[in-house]
């Protein structure tokens, strides 16, 4: 774990005793044991059927969590207030992990602003103040999920907690950004005022099972996926990608991401927002010839130079994680070759 400050901070690190709905977390922790020794406590996952809900639901179910609470946006409509307190009021859960957004690459999120930081505000505001307000203290822990594009978009490499709010966002996903920025301020202003434990995770790009690989709404690897498999299947000469591939990026499987939140539900109370990153970096074309060679691709990879090269670095800072004894475990290319053969089973042939 961290060093604690001169100032010693009980809001920034875990293992100085902070309020929880009024007890002491020691106190807590000794009543209930920790997250990983209670599995048969009722968790509420936001978000179970997206990419990165999905991955928390069959990691709690491996680890013999018991009582998962899972619903369906026909069952529960989480931009309605009124349901989501009457769902916390009937449920009680003790630990909810909210992976519910609405998601979606830059053509979605310039086409679709109001959306993208009306439902997600709404979302994550109707389950933390459920939280809060579910009777008897109910919940004792909750994890709020955000993105890598909540800092500026000029911030430092590798980009440090401590950036958020430091300039200006990139402004093609600045919407959705602005909401997850709220919810990390909310689960932090609920902190200080209520006692609410509530902590934040950001994770860096993500990808795996559950992808979205939409045509247009799809985010860079899943859309090199899609578009390698179709060149495939009709026997096309070449696929073209846009820029030099120079950039660098960091993936992290989603897997991976799900062994982290459960981490971090176990060991961590601080008040700090945390990056969840795989600390390694690839080249988009590096990236591009794994994904070939992946999908078994034989035709040639054209770039197309006239096309912009976006971000030329966008890599996290989870030092911070790695402190407290978390790192990734799946390497790229073999997370990659799991999310193709889920490509093909689920999406291909469907």
């Amino acid at each position: 774990l961290p060093t604690p400050s001169v100032s010693g901070d009980p809001l920034r690190f875990p293992f100085l005793p902070v309020k929880v709905m009024g007890k002491l977390e020691s106190e807590n922790a000794e009543a209930i044991g920790s997250f990983l020794s209670d599995t048969s406590a009722k968790v509420f996952v936001a978000g179970h059927r997206g990419l990165v809900g999905s991955a928390i639901h069959r990691k709690l179910l491996a680890l013999g969590f018991t009582n998962l609470l899972i619903r369906t946006h026909a069952e529960l409509d989480l931009t309605r207030q009124a349901d989501v307190e009457a769902f916390f009021a009937a449920e009680r859960p003790r630990y909810v992990i909210v992976a519910a957004a609405k998601v979606g690459g830059i053509h979605a999120n310039s086409t679709y602003p109001a959306d993208f930081i009306a439902v997600n505000l709404q979302i994550q505001t109707n389950i933390i103040d459920a939280a809060l307000r579910c009777a008897g203290g109910a919940v004792r822990k909750l994890l709020f999920l955000g993105s890598s594009c909540i800092y500026p978009k000029l911030a430092p490499q590798p980009i440090p907690e401590s950036a958020l709010l430091s300039g200006p966002l990139e402004p093609t996903n600045e919407w959705y950004a602005v909401a997850k920025i709220a919810g990390i301020k909310m689960c932090q202003a609920y902190r200080i005022q209520h006692g609410l434990d509530a902590i934040s995770a950001m994770p860096t790009n993500l990808y795996g099972p559950h992808d979205n690989f939409h045509p247009e709404n799809s985010h860079v690897l899943p859309a090199l996926i899609r578009r390698f498999h179709k060149a495939k299947v009709s026997c096309a000469n070449e696929v073209v990608v846009w820029g030099t591939g120079s950039p660098l990026r960091e993936f992290l499987h989603v897997d991976d991401l799900a062994d982290a939140v459960v981490f971090l539900m176990d060991r961590y109370s601080g008040s700090e927002h945390v990056n969840v990153g795989s600390g390694k970096e690839v080249t988009i074309k590096e990236l591009a010839e794994m994904v070939k060679e992946v999908v078994g691709f034989e035709g040639e990879l054209v770039w197309d130079n006239t096309k912009p090269d976006g971000t030329p670095r966008k890599l996290m800072d989870s030092s911070m994680l790695a402190g407290m004894g978390w790192e990734a475990k799946i390497p790229l290319r073999e997370g990659l070759a799991d999310t193709y053969k889920w490509y093909v089973e689920n999406v291909v042939d469907h």
